[in-house]
């Protein structure tokens, strides 16, 4: 027993850096990271020689990656997007699913000798997308906060909610058959699912959406960036533990519902900053957990189920998305990215088969076949995504088929700012000392601009002054991109390091790189360094102003000129300028 810590610990160790290793190996190949990943999982898994990882641990942990990462996405998404797309994704999922549980349905009944209810629920787990694999793709090709983004997670909250009342539905098929109480048994537990469902997200909304920015608010306030973490990590995962406990709700939805509630607050920019780099790690480690499930010899007892099981998701989940979303008339280039990033299953799946094999509805030689079209259509999952893409001209250039889809749907709406679309605005970071006399400059000639500050008490007392306000690290791409740099035409960066100012030049280069962009810096070291920064087109330097104003005093006060004087100033600062340029 004494050698537990350790293996916990060296699971730990070994999960992150083979995870490492091999997702930096498979991206220098040219292939996705998650390829690396399940590399990493097969090899300490229990059915390869050498190390053996604790499963117990690593699957908690990807159980809270999972959370995580829906956490982040449901602060990036918003009610309204759902209700935006619901004509689609709400048919679209309902219909996916029914296909895809009617084909694996059948292959369980002809290949694997399953009875009716069995292949049911084998059907199930061969429908329902992982989320972490699909919100994860769309975001490495930035497509998760566009159209085709905001179909795909309308359409897995879909699944995901069908998710909820499959695991119900299990336990009751399998109480009923027992006992005999049939449609009586199935009826309650629906309707009891059906009701915690609703009180959960009637408790969220009108709760929920109040008392957590309240309370992070006030956490923010307290100008500890550790503690404002620690408070939205608690608020995810002790959100999503409540949701599974009490309502029946599975822990990834629970922070999902987590993140819609909070993204809705002001604090949400800087939640998902504070969130992204765990959510991240334990992404990764989710990963990790599907190739250790990789059991070679229970693939090998059972070929034909596994290859047919694998080709009813890809045709399926798949291509039945595809079909479904060009014939509920979406533009084939939002539809073929939304299918190839849906055309896998993962964690849910493996929940559902885990329930109905412990209900004793299926018998546990399904674990292979259901394993293998996982792992299968996820290491497959990039490149069926560039071959739908790479399909979607051909689909285009069909005259039926571009007129159908032609006047399919009106752009969906961004989410509401709290101040009006800005064009050609000013962002200014830090609003501090040097700063805050920018912006009363800017402010005076009611120039548009958006001020990003870190301290939330100043960023308060901004917005009740009239002047839009992010609060948060101007340094994290979350953050900096709500001031919309993409629109503007000025870059202010009035930070006091060298090192934060470059990151946001770096973000603001990668945003718009025509903008333009005033530095202020400290040192001639810092000076030096900021003013080769490409598209810089001022760097200021605190003591060497001083020194000029201070000779610009002492000439005037001798006696020469006002103007003379100033061409002087002029030409210290031109000769700077040609000594950086010159080395």
């Amino acid at each position: 027993m004494h050698h537990g810590p350790n293996l916990m610990l060296a699971t730990l160790v070994a999960c992150i850096l083979l995870a490492f290793l091999l997702g930096a190996g498979a991206r220098m190949l040219r292939l996705p990271a998650l390829i690396g990943y399940i590399a990493a999982g097969i090899i300490i898994s229990p059915y390869t020689p050498g190390f053996v990882a604790e499963r117990g641990m690593v699957s908690a942990m990807a159980e809270v990656g999972v959370a995580l990462l829906l956490f982040g996405v449901g602060l990036h998404f918003r009610p309204a997007d759902l209700l935006a797309v619901w004509r689609v994704a709400v048919p679209g999922a309902l219909a996916q699913i029914a296909l895809a549980v009617a084909l694996g349905a059948a292959l369980g009944t002809g290949v694997l000798g399953l009875a009716p209810g069995a292949a049911m629920a084998f059907g199930l787990a061969l429908a329902i997308s992982s989320t972490a694999v699909a919100t994860r793709t769309l975001e490495d090709r930035g497509r998760l906060g566009g159209r085709a983004g905001r179909i795909a997670l309308g359409w897995l909250v879909m699944q995901d909610l069908v998710v909820v009342f499959g695991l119900v539905l299990l336990p009751a098929v399998a109480g009923g058959g027992a006992q005999g109480q049939g449609q009586g048994s199935l009826g309650w537990e629906l309707g009891k699912a059906g009701v915690s469902l609703a009180a959960f997200c009637v408790l969220m909304w009108v709760v929920g959406r109040r008392a957590l920015p309240w309370a992070l608010v006030r956490v923010a306030r307290g100008g500890s960036r550790e503690l404002f973490t620690l408070a939205v990590l608690a608020a995810a995962l002790g959100i999503a533990f409540l949701a599974s406990a009490l309502f029946g709700v599975s822990f990834a939805l629970g922070a999902f519902f987590a993140g819609v509630v909070l993204g809705e607050s002001d604090v949400g920019h800087q939640a998902a900053a504070e969130a992204t780099p765990l959510q991240r790690i334990f992404a990764a480690i989710f990963f990790v957990s599907v190739g250790m499930l990789l059991d070679p010899a229970a693939l090998a007892a059972q070929p034909l189920a596994a290859v047919l099981a694998f080709l009813s998701v890809m045709l399926a989940v798949g291509g039945g998305t595809l079909l479904l979303l060009l014939a509920l008339r979406v533009p084939p280039a939002v539809a073929v990215t939304v299918a190839g990033a849906l055309g896998q299953i993962g964690e849910f799946s493996f929940l559902l088969v885990e329930v109905a094999v412990q209900q004793g509805i299926l018998p546990e030689t399904v674990r292979g076949p259901v394993l293998a079209a996982a792992i299968g259509s996820i290491l497959m999952t990039p490149l069926v995504l560039r071959g739908m893409e790479a399909l979607a001209p051909r689909l285009d250039a069909m005259p039926r088929l571009s007129a159908w889809c032609g006047a399919a749907h009106a752009p969906l709406s961004a989410a509401p700012l709290p101040w009006p679309v800005l064009e050609g605005h000013a962002v200014v970071v830090g609003a501090g000392r040097v700063g805050s006399v920018v912006m009363r400059a800017l402010a005076r000639h009611h120039l548009p601009m958006i001020c990003i500050e870190a301290d939330r008490a100043m960023a308060e007392r901004l917005v009740a002054d009239g002047i839009p306000a992010v609060w948060g690290d101007a340094t994290r791409p979350e953050v900096f991109a709500a001031a919309a740099p993409g629109r503007a035409r000025l870059l202010v960066v009035a930070l006091p390091g060298a090192v934060e100012a470059r990151a946001v030049l770096d973000l603001a280069r990668a945003a718009n790189p025509a903008i333009h962009a005033v530095v202020r810096t400290h040192s001639e070291e810092e000076a030096t360094l900021l003013e080769a920064e490409e598209g810089v087109g001022l760097v200021m330097m605190g003591e060497r102003e001083v020194a000029l104003g201070m000779a610009d005093y002492a000439m005037q006060r001798l006696g020469v000129p006002a103007s003379t004087a100033q061409a002087t100033v002029d030409v210290f600062r031109k000769r700077r300028y040609e000594e950086i340029a010159a080395g």
